[in-house]
């Protein structure tokens, strides 16, 4: 499977001259919509309809950070206002009430998303919440329990891939416990790692998640050097060993500002750390082009990964 180690964005509500050019010459592994790309039911249909065209590919990923409230691209298109906090805190009144609306809300979600051509959403947040933690994760956490959040992180993929969304875990190995939002700075945990271990990995181990989305963190007292998307120590003997992730690891977004270095570096030292794809979400087109040529092909892992992918998305 020839596919670049890349999921790009694009800018509009529909592909411009070189962005049909660059899906048709080169193979990005996915395209990530914002709500800058969501208008209404139809326009959108119609776009992804053209992705798939260019790329020449029927069941080419499609994902969406579709979280609820405060995390909504489609809320153009849908009244969407609930968010995991809701779900979580239903949980601690009654379990099996929550679960069931749970359950109800994600075949509506993914209902919807299939309607309009999505394949893959960027849920769920596994991050443990504190009371410390930065706005940024909030209420798009399912909880401070670390039990809640594991329960409903299960039952949200078991739920979407019965209903052919795929899923994407995140934020890898924890951003819960940061008092500072990645988007804009680079957030240092200095917690040991036995504790991370007890509270923010538990969520994301045992996970039967195709895809994992990195967190932009620095904790010192595992690797003082990289932040963990660039870090091998973090990727090889955190997130592959201990936590045990099997799947497809993908970076947050490499133009976020708590990576310090050029778009290329970022994704060239993602890849080395041993991150499977890179994520990139501003979508200027000159960024995409250079960034595609200079990301090599998917290796024999992703490439088996992604096979294993497309027998759930439609």
């Amino acid at each position: 499977m020839r596919k670049k180690a890349i999921i790009i964005s694009i800018k509009g509500l529909k592909l411009t001259r070189e962005e049909k050019l660059l899906l048709s010459k080169e193979k990005p592994w996915g395209i990530i919509l914002f709500r800058r790309n969501i208008k209404s039911i139809k326009q959108t249909q119609k776009l992804i309809k053209d992705i798939k065209k260019f790329t020449k590919e029927k069941k080419f990923p499609i994902l969406v950070d579709e979280e609820g409230t405060e995390v909504s691209r489609l809320s153009n298109i849908f009244n969407h206002s609930l968010n995991a906090n809701f779900f979580g805190n239903l949980y601690k009144k009654d379990k099996t009430i929550a679960i069931s609306m749970y359950k109800s809300y994600l075949k509506s979600l993914c209902s919807n998303l299939k309607k309009i051509g999505i394949n893959v959403n960027t849920i769920p947040v596994l991050d443990v919440l504190r009371k410390s933690t930065n706005s940024i994760i909030g209420k798009r956490s399912f909880s401070k329990k670390k039990e809640i959040v594991k329960n409903l992180g299960k039952v949200t993929i078991k739920e979407c891939h019965s209903q052919n969304i795929l899923t994407v875990i995140k934020h890898i190995p924890g951003h819960g416990c940061t008092t500072k939002d990645s988007h804009v700075t680079l957030p240092k945990v200095m917690l040991h790692k036995n504790i991370l271990n007890k509270i923010d990995f538990f969520p994301f181990k045992s996970s039967n998640a195709k895809l994992a989305m990195t967190a932009h963190i620095l904790y010192p007292k595992i690797d003082p050097k990289n932040v963990s998307t660039f870090s091998k120590i973090i990727i090889k003997k955190i997130i592959r060993k201990k936590i045990g992730f099997k799947g497809i690891l993908m970076s947050d977004d490499i133009s976020m500002k708590a990576l310090k270095y050029d778009l290329i570096k970022n994704a060239k030292k993602s890849l080395s750390a041993g991150c499977n794809l890179v994520l990139y979400c501003a979508g200027n087109i000159q960024d995409n082009l250079k960034l595609i040529k200079s990301v090599p092909y998917i290796d024999k892992f992703t490439s088996k990964k992604t096979s294993e992918i497309y027998k759930i998305i439609r």
